[in-house]
Protein backbone atom coordinates (compact mmCIF):
# COMPACT_ATOMS: atom_id res chain seq x y z
CA UNK A 1 0.00 0.00 0.00
CA UNK A 2 1.38 3.39 -1.03
CA UNK A 3 1.36 6.02 1.70
CA UNK A 4 0.68 9.71 1.13
CA UNK A 5 2.68 12.35 2.96
CA UNK A 6 0.24 12.23 5.85
CA UNK A 7 1.04 8.58 6.53
CA UNK A 8 4.81 8.63 5.97
CA UNK A 9 6.36 7.20 9.13
CA UNK A 10 9.58 8.87 10.23
CA UNK A 11 12.75 6.72 10.19
CA UNK A 12 10.79 3.52 9.46
CA UNK A 13 13.73 1.13 9.06
CA UNK A 14 15.56 2.54 12.06
CA UNK A 15 12.43 2.18 14.21
CA UNK A 16 12.02 -1.45 13.19
CA UNK A 17 15.72 -2.06 13.80
CA UNK A 18 15.47 -0.86 17.41
CA UNK A 19 11.98 -2.15 18.18
CA UNK A 20 12.49 -5.57 16.55
CA UNK A 21 8.79 -6.50 16.45
CA UNK A 22 8.26 -10.26 16.68
CA UNK A 23 5.57 -12.45 15.16
CA UNK A 24 2.71 -12.84 17.62
CA UNK A 25 3.95 -10.08 19.94
CA UNK A 26 1.91 -7.37 21.63
CA UNK A 27 2.98 -3.79 20.97
CA UNK A 28 1.85 -0.32 21.98
CA UNK A 29 1.93 2.71 19.69
CA UNK A 30 1.49 5.53 22.17
CA UNK A 31 1.13 8.22 19.51
CA UNK A 32 -0.53 6.44 16.60
CA UNK A 33 -0.98 9.55 14.43
CA UNK A 34 -1.71 8.59 10.83
CA UNK A 35 -0.94 4.95 11.52
CA UNK A 36 2.28 4.71 9.50
CA UNK A 37 4.43 3.14 12.21
CA UNK A 38 1.49 1.05 13.43
CA UNK A 39 1.15 -0.47 9.98
CA UNK A 40 4.83 -1.42 9.90
CA UNK A 41 4.55 -3.10 13.31
CA UNK A 42 1.41 -5.00 12.31
CA UNK A 43 3.01 -6.21 9.10
CA UNK A 44 6.15 -7.33 10.95
CA UNK A 45 4.13 -9.22 13.60
CA UNK A 46 1.73 -10.97 11.20
CA UNK A 47 -0.27 -13.10 11.28
CA UNK A 48 -1.27 -12.78 14.92
CA UNK A 49 0.65 -9.87 16.44
CA UNK A 50 -1.42 -7.32 18.31
CA UNK A 51 -1.17 -3.53 18.39
CA UNK A 52 -2.79 -1.24 20.95
CA UNK A 53 -2.69 2.38 19.85
CA UNK A 54 -3.31 5.67 21.62
CA UNK A 55 -3.77 9.25 20.47
CA UNK A 56 -5.17 12.31 22.21
CA UNK A 57 -6.62 13.69 18.98
CA UNK A 58 -10.01 12.25 18.05
CA UNK A 59 -9.80 13.38 14.40
CA UNK A 60 -6.35 11.89 13.92
CA UNK A 61 -7.40 8.67 15.62
CA UNK A 62 -10.39 8.26 13.33
CA UNK A 63 -8.14 8.56 10.28
CA UNK A 64 -5.78 5.97 11.77
CA UNK A 65 -8.74 3.68 12.41
CA UNK A 66 -9.68 3.80 8.73
CA UNK A 67 -6.06 3.37 7.59
CA UNK A 68 -5.63 0.26 9.75
CA UNK A 69 -9.08 -1.22 9.21
CA UNK A 70 -7.71 -4.13 7.14
CA UNK A 71 -5.94 -5.54 10.22
CA UNK A 72 -9.25 -6.21 11.94
CA UNK A 73 -9.20 -7.24 15.59
CA UNK A 74 -5.40 -7.25 15.68
CA UNK A 75 -5.72 -3.49 16.31
CA UNK A 76 -7.34 -1.67 19.23
CA UNK A 77 -7.26 2.15 19.24
CA UNK A 78 -8.13 4.50 22.09
CA UNK A 79 -8.43 8.27 22.44
CA UNK A 80 -6.17 8.65 25.46
CA UNK A 81 -2.82 10.05 26.47
CA UNK A 82 -0.04 7.45 26.23
CA UNK A 83 0.65 8.05 29.93
CA UNK A 84 -2.65 6.26 30.61
CA UNK A 85 -1.56 3.12 28.76
CA UNK A 86 -0.94 0.99 31.90
CA UNK A 87 -4.51 1.41 33.16
CA UNK A 88 -6.06 0.82 29.75
CA UNK A 89 -3.96 -2.30 29.19
CA UNK A 90 -4.92 -3.59 32.63
CA UNK A 91 -8.58 -3.13 31.67
CA UNK A 92 -7.87 -5.21 28.55
CA UNK A 93 -6.22 -7.93 30.60
CA UNK A 94 -2.76 -7.18 29.17
CA UNK A 95 -0.10 -7.34 31.87
CA UNK A 96 2.99 -6.66 29.78
CA UNK A 97 3.98 -5.91 26.19
CA UNK A 98 6.87 -6.76 23.90
CA UNK A 99 7.47 -3.22 22.76
CA UNK A 100 6.27 0.37 22.80
CA UNK A 101 6.80 3.25 20.40
CA UNK A 102 6.40 6.95 21.13
CA UNK A 103 6.56 9.32 18.16
CA UNK A 104 6.44 12.71 19.87
CA UNK A 105 5.99 14.84 16.77
CA UNK A 106 2.84 16.68 15.74
CA UNK A 107 1.04 14.74 13.03
CA UNK A 108 0.90 15.96 9.45
CA UNK A 109 -2.90 16.02 9.73
CA UNK A 110 -2.66 18.52 12.56
CA UNK A 111 -0.04 20.69 10.86
CA UNK A 112 -1.97 20.76 7.59
CA UNK A 113 -5.36 21.57 9.15
CA UNK A 114 -5.72 25.38 9.31
CA UNK A 115 -8.59 25.13 11.78
CA UNK A 116 -6.32 23.44 14.34
CA UNK A 117 -3.93 26.40 14.52
CA UNK A 118 -0.69 24.44 14.84
CA UNK A 119 1.08 26.06 11.90
CA UNK A 120 1.70 29.64 10.82
CA UNK A 121 1.73 28.46 7.19
CA UNK A 122 -2.05 28.80 7.18
CA UNK A 123 -4.37 31.38 8.66
CA UNK A 124 -6.57 29.81 11.28
CA UNK A 125 -7.73 30.12 14.89
CA UNK A 126 -5.02 30.03 17.56
CA UNK A 127 -6.15 26.72 19.04
CA UNK A 128 -3.27 24.17 19.15
CA UNK A 129 -5.08 21.71 21.44
CA UNK A 130 -4.51 18.00 20.83
CA UNK A 131 -7.83 17.32 22.58
CA UNK A 132 -10.41 19.71 21.19
CA UNK A 133 -12.91 18.86 23.90
CA UNK A 134 -10.96 20.26 26.83
CA UNK A 135 -8.40 22.79 28.03
CA UNK A 136 -7.28 26.29 27.14
CA UNK A 137 -6.39 27.26 23.59
CA UNK A 138 -3.25 29.14 22.58
CA UNK A 139 -5.41 32.26 22.19
CA UNK A 140 -6.63 31.79 25.77
CA UNK A 141 -3.03 31.69 27.06
CA UNK A 142 -2.05 34.77 25.06
CA UNK A 143 -5.03 36.65 26.51
CA UNK A 144 -4.61 35.53 30.13
CA UNK A 145 -0.88 35.37 30.94
CA UNK A 146 1.17 38.44 31.80
CA UNK A 147 4.37 39.40 30.00
CA UNK A 148 6.68 37.57 32.41
CA UNK A 149 4.67 34.34 32.18
CA UNK A 150 4.64 34.49 28.39
CA UNK A 151 8.36 35.24 28.39
CA UNK A 152 8.99 32.15 30.52
CA UNK A 153 7.01 29.94 28.11
CA UNK A 154 8.79 31.24 25.02
CA UNK A 155 12.20 30.97 26.64
CA UNK A 156 11.75 27.58 28.34
CA UNK A 157 9.75 25.74 25.68
CA UNK A 158 10.93 27.54 22.57
CA UNK A 159 14.46 28.58 23.55
CA UNK A 160 13.53 31.94 22.03
CA UNK A 161 16.20 34.54 22.78
CA UNK A 162 13.84 37.45 22.05
CA UNK A 163 11.19 36.07 24.40
CA UNK A 164 10.97 39.28 26.44
CA UNK A 165 10.51 41.53 23.44
CA UNK A 166 7.88 39.26 21.89
CA UNK A 167 5.90 38.89 25.13
CA UNK A 168 5.81 42.67 25.65
CA UNK A 169 4.53 43.20 22.10
CA UNK A 170 1.79 40.62 22.68
CA UNK A 171 0.61 42.37 25.85
CA UNK A 172 0.67 45.76 24.10
CA UNK A 173 -1.28 44.39 21.15
CA UNK A 174 -4.00 42.71 23.20
CA UNK A 175 -4.83 45.98 24.95
CA UNK A 176 -6.11 47.13 21.57
CA UNK A 177 -7.30 43.82 20.12
CA UNK A 178 -6.89 40.18 21.21
CA UNK A 179 -4.73 37.82 19.18
CA UNK A 180 -6.99 35.09 17.82
CA UNK A 181 -5.48 34.06 14.46
CA UNK A 182 -2.24 32.29 13.54
CA UNK A 183 -1.43 34.89 10.91
CA UNK A 184 -1.76 37.70 13.47
CA UNK A 185 0.70 36.07 15.86
CA UNK A 186 3.16 35.20 13.10
CA UNK A 187 3.14 38.77 11.80
CA UNK A 188 3.58 40.21 15.30
CA UNK A 189 6.58 37.98 16.03
CA UNK A 190 8.19 38.71 12.66
CA UNK A 191 7.88 42.45 13.33
CA UNK A 192 9.17 42.14 16.91
CA UNK A 193 12.51 40.43 16.27
CA UNK A 194 15.50 41.68 14.29
CA UNK A 195 16.43 39.97 11.06
CA UNK A 196 19.45 37.66 11.12
CA UNK A 197 20.95 34.77 9.21
CA UNK A 198 19.20 32.33 11.53
CA UNK A 199 15.89 34.13 11.10
CA UNK A 200 16.24 33.80 7.34
CA UNK A 201 16.73 30.03 7.71
CA UNK A 202 13.58 29.48 9.77
CA UNK A 203 10.47 31.61 10.15
CA UNK A 204 10.77 34.00 13.12
CA UNK A 205 7.60 32.58 14.67
CA UNK A 206 8.77 28.94 14.63
CA UNK A 207 9.97 28.82 18.23
CA UNK A 208 7.02 30.80 19.57
CA UNK A 209 4.51 28.44 17.95
CA UNK A 210 6.45 25.44 19.29
CA UNK A 211 6.48 26.90 22.79
CA UNK A 212 2.76 27.66 22.79
CA UNK A 213 1.89 24.19 21.52
CA UNK A 214 3.99 22.58 24.26
CA UNK A 215 2.40 24.78 26.92
CA UNK A 216 -1.17 24.22 25.72
CA UNK A 217 -0.76 20.43 25.69
CA UNK A 218 1.71 20.06 28.61
CA UNK A 219 3.80 17.92 26.30
CA UNK A 220 7.04 17.80 28.26
CA UNK A 221 5.29 16.69 31.46
CA UNK A 222 3.87 13.74 29.56
CA UNK A 223 7.21 12.63 28.11
CA UNK A 224 8.72 11.76 31.48
CA UNK A 225 5.54 10.06 32.69
CA UNK A 226 5.13 8.18 29.42
CA UNK A 227 8.66 6.79 29.47
CA UNK A 228 8.19 5.55 33.03
CA UNK A 229 4.87 3.96 32.07
CA UNK A 230 6.46 2.34 29.03
CA UNK A 231 9.32 0.80 30.98
CA UNK A 232 6.89 -0.58 33.55
CA UNK A 233 4.78 -2.19 30.82
CA UNK A 234 7.64 -3.96 29.06
CA UNK A 235 8.19 -7.68 29.45
CA UNK A 236 11.83 -8.73 30.02
CA UNK A 237 13.60 -8.18 26.72
CA UNK A 238 10.87 -5.78 25.57
CA UNK A 239 11.88 -2.54 23.88
CA UNK A 240 10.83 1.09 24.24
CA UNK A 241 11.63 3.34 21.28
CA UNK A 242 11.11 7.11 21.25
CA UNK A 243 11.29 9.63 18.40
CA UNK A 244 11.63 13.26 19.47
CA UNK A 245 11.68 16.35 17.31
CA UNK A 246 13.32 19.10 19.32
CA UNK A 247 16.13 19.39 21.82
CA UNK A 248 13.89 19.85 24.87
CA UNK A 249 12.15 16.52 24.29
CA UNK A 250 15.35 14.71 23.41
CA UNK A 251 17.09 15.88 26.58
CA UNK A 252 14.22 14.51 28.66
CA UNK A 253 14.30 11.17 26.80
CA UNK A 254 18.08 10.90 27.05
CA UNK A 255 18.07 11.71 30.77
CA UNK A 256 15.24 9.28 31.55
CA UNK A 257 16.85 6.45 29.60
CA UNK A 258 20.24 6.97 31.22
CA UNK A 259 18.71 7.08 34.69
CA UNK A 260 16.84 3.83 34.06
CA UNK A 261 20.03 2.21 32.72
CA UNK A 262 22.16 3.25 35.72
CA UNK A 263 23.25 0.75 38.37
CA UNK A 264 24.90 1.90 41.59
CA UNK A 265 24.07 5.47 42.59
CA UNK A 266 26.15 5.56 45.78
CA UNK A 267 28.53 8.51 46.27
CA UNK A 268 31.91 7.74 44.64
CA UNK A 269 33.69 7.96 48.00
CA UNK A 270 31.96 4.81 49.31
CA UNK A 271 34.23 1.76 48.83
CA UNK A 272 31.31 -0.69 48.63
CA UNK A 273 27.88 -0.22 47.08
CA UNK A 274 25.20 0.24 49.70
CA UNK A 275 22.27 1.37 47.56
CA UNK A 276 21.67 -1.94 45.78
CA UNK A 277 20.26 0.09 42.89
CA UNK A 278 19.90 -2.07 39.79
CA UNK A 279 19.58 -0.93 36.18
CA UNK A 280 16.15 -1.58 34.71
CA UNK A 281 17.03 -1.22 31.03
CA UNK A 282 19.92 -1.43 28.60
CA UNK A 283 20.55 1.41 26.17
CA UNK A 284 20.12 0.22 22.58
CA UNK A 285 21.99 3.18 21.11
CA UNK A 286 24.24 5.46 23.13
CA UNK A 287 24.39 7.88 20.22
CA UNK A 288 21.04 9.06 18.90
CA UNK A 289 20.02 7.93 15.43
CA UNK A 290 19.01 10.55 12.89
CA UNK A 291 17.35 10.29 9.47
CA UNK A 292 19.40 9.73 6.34
CA UNK A 293 19.61 12.48 3.73
CA UNK A 294 17.43 10.61 1.24
CA UNK A 295 14.62 10.43 3.80
CA UNK A 296 14.90 14.13 4.57
CA UNK A 297 14.67 14.81 0.83
CA UNK A 298 11.48 12.71 0.60
CA UNK A 299 9.99 13.91 3.87
CA UNK A 300 11.32 17.29 5.07
CA UNK A 301 9.42 16.92 8.35
CA UNK A 302 11.81 14.13 9.32
CA UNK A 303 14.86 16.40 9.34
CA UNK A 304 14.80 17.15 13.08
CA UNK A 305 13.92 13.61 14.23
CA UNK A 306 16.06 11.94 16.92
CA UNK A 307 15.62 8.24 17.74
CA UNK A 308 16.57 6.45 20.97
CA UNK A 309 15.67 3.07 22.43
CA UNK A 310 16.10 0.85 25.49
CA UNK A 311 15.60 -2.86 26.25
CA UNK A 312 14.06 -4.06 29.51
CA UNK A 313 16.41 -6.19 31.62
Amino acid sequence: MMMDMHHLPVMPQEVLQLLQPQVGGTYVDGTVGGGGHARLILEATAPDGRLIGFDRDAETLERARKALDEFGDRVALFQQNYCDAPQRLADLGVGEVNGMLLDLGVSSFQLDSPERGFSFRFDGPLDMRMELETGETAADLLARLDAEELKAIFREFGEERFAGRISRRIVERREEQPLTRTSELAELVAAAVPRSRDRERIHPATRVFQALRIAVNRELDHVTDGIEAGIELLAPGGRLVVISFHSLEDRIVKRAFRKAATGCICPPRLPICQCDHQPRVELLNRKALRPQQDEMDRNPRARSAVLRGVKKL
